[in-house]
């Protein structure tokens, strides 16, 4: 009975494997510079941020430390008070500033949530709109952005009659945009139903979509921005029908944490006080895959001293810190590229971790590695990144060219075929229970994808060779040579010891040499033809692993 079970594991191994090492040795690495799509050239995608915390001074430091990836910053300049009328409080120091680094001033209109006050202020859309035009003109700003919130399905039709005042009175050359809530599940009641999407896109230049906030004050514990939620957002954008062109994505800079004391959690933290918080507290930090975002966890004792965040002091308990690092963040903007839309935003600028800056424009342009950029294998290291069958050697380093472990293909496998153990227990006297990729090793080994080295070794740092690969996937099918197929490499001869092994695997039309007339017999697999084969058959192992 095992025996059977075994056979039809491997079985159900086959199909998808086969697709898989067919590519690993047929892909020379000059593939990239003939096989891969080339781009058209293109203006670099757009960036926005909202900037609302802090003074003048560190205001200015924060756009300082973003390189110059700033196309718009969009200031709290146009304030709607508690009785619906307009503050306009312009910094002219902040507006010469930026002039001086070619970035744009869009102050955003708020009535910060206060329902009557911005129902009040479309009431009075007529006299508004004109105050807006006229301070746009007056100060030398570049436009508005609208981020009435909190209205309701009832204020739609005026919501969006305010946006159309405005196109119709600033100037073309300026910007008109709007920030519109995220809606994954499509309501149409409620703040939600207060937006327009197609009509508000008719009536401005974009809508910077707020993709955050999927958790929030006074829910349950979760992420601020799980990457189903925000991709469901840009795909109910779409379907609205708002242009690509039209739609902007925005990103989070804040966290929000859960004290398991308290009856009401949620409350808001920037990212870049999330790393102290967990040094300070002996905390921890895992990655949801699934959700595509960090978590943290961490408690304060009564004897602890107190952290303060937002001006509140943190009390004693066991805390669960929902945040946004920099694979999360990496993750979300992709999605600019994926559906080619018109850019990002951010809330709120000053509030993230600068080292952010050193690679986001390189993330808006789909460049998640900066050791990958203009590689012929970018695209499909990314793909395969954000799909987590492959990491990087470091938070921004991929080595695209470093040979391939034996450790790295048995876990690269396991993550992509989703193994879990038969209950047969391996060892191997090279790999401890402790090694980092232990597990995997022995799900390949129970599965027969992979074997040992001899001699009780598995051989986990050894690179791992075309011809080692060929004679695995032979042991694995049971493939064997017909004596009448003649031998088409010219660097194999037929006392190599894996020749058996590469002709079986050629005759069956699974391996292919290179153009020169080479099989490459000793010739490493790298992490970037790796990459680019398990990206080609994403869509073959993900129907296997769905059973289909």
């Amino acid at each position: 009975m095992q025996t059977s079970m075994a056979k039809a594991t491997l079985l159900r191994t086959l199909k998808p494997l086969i697709l898989l090492c067919m590519l690993i040795l047929a892909v020379p690495e000059q593939l990239g510079a003939s096989g891969k799509k080339e781009k058209a050239s293109a203006e670099p995608p757009f960036n926005m941020s909202y900037i609302y915390f802090g003074n003048i001074e560190s205001q200015l430091r924060a756009v300082n430390r973003t390189n110059d990836s700033l196309h718009v910053i969009a200031p709290s300049f146009f304030d709607i008070k508690t009785d619906g009328s307009l503050a306009i409080k312009v910094n002219s120091t902040f507006v010469q500033e930026m002039r001086k680094k070619g970035i744009k001033v869009v102050p955003f209109l708020s009535n910060h949530w206060h329902r009557e006050a911005g129902r009040i202020a479309l009431r009075n859309r007529e006299e508004m709109t004109t105050q807006i035009a006229k301070a746009i003109e007056e100060f030398g700003l570049d436009g508005v952005n609208v981020d009435i919130e909190n209205v309701t399905d009832i204020d739609r039709e005026a919501f969006t009659d305010f946006v159309r005042l405005l196109r119709a009175k600033v100037p073309k050359n300026k910007e008109v945009s709007v920030a519109v809530a995220a809606n994954p599940n499509g309501w149409t009641k409620g703040w939600h139903g207060s937006y327009d999407y197609a009509a508000l896109a008719q009536h401005s230049d974009y809508l910077m979509i707020m993709s955050y906030d999927e958790s929030y004050e006074g829910s349950a514990a979760g992420p601020v921005a799980s990457i189903g939620f925000v991709e469901r957002s840009i795909q109910y954008a779409l379907k609205q029908g708002v242009p690509a062109d039209k739609i902007v994505l925005g990103v989070p800079f804040f966290g929000r944490y859960w004290n398991d004391q308290e009856e009401r959690g949620g409350r808001g933290i920037s990212l870049n006080r999330v790393e102290d918080l967990v040094n300070r507290y002996k905390g921890k930090i895992e990655f949801d895959l699934k959700t595509q975002s960090p978590k943290a966890t961490f408690t304060i004792r009564e004897q602890d001293e107190k952290a303060v965040v937002g001006g509140r002091t943190l009390t004693p308990g066991s805390y669960t810190l929902w945040f946004e690092n920099h694979q999360s963040i990496r993750s979300k903007l992709f999605l600019i590229q994926k559906y080619n839309l018109k850019g990002s935003g951010s809330w709120s600028l000053g509030q993230e971790n600068e080292s952010l800056w050193k690679y986001y424009s390189a993330w808006l342009e789909g460049k998640i590695f900066v050791d990958s950029i203009g590689h012929w294998a970018e695209e499909d290291i990314y793909d395969i990144f954000i799909q987590g069958w492959m990491k990087g050697h470091s938070e921004h380093y991929f080595a695209p060219g470093e040979s391939l472990t034996r450790a790295q293909a048995a876990t690269i496998l396991s993550r992509a075929l989703e193994l879990t153990t038969t209950g047969t227990e391996v060892r191997y006297s090279d790999v401890s229970q402790q090694h980092w990729a232990a597990k995997e090793i022995e799900l390949v080994t129970q599965y027969g994808i992979m074997r040992g080295m001899g001699e009780g070794k598995f051989g986990p740092n050894v690179h791992l060779t075309r011809e080692q690969l060929a004679v695995i996937l032979a042991r694995v099918f049971g493939y064997q040579p017909s004596e009448a197929f003649l031998n088409p490499f010219s660097d194999l001869n037929s006392t190599h010891w894996a020749y058996s092994e590469v002709m079986a695997m050629y005759e069956q039309g699974v391996i292919r040499g290179y153009s020169d007339g080479r099989f490459g017999i000793q010739e490493k697999v790298n992490r970037a033809q790796k990459a680019a084969l398990m990206n080609r058959v994403s869509p073959k192992i993900s129907n296997w692993n769905r059973g289909q």
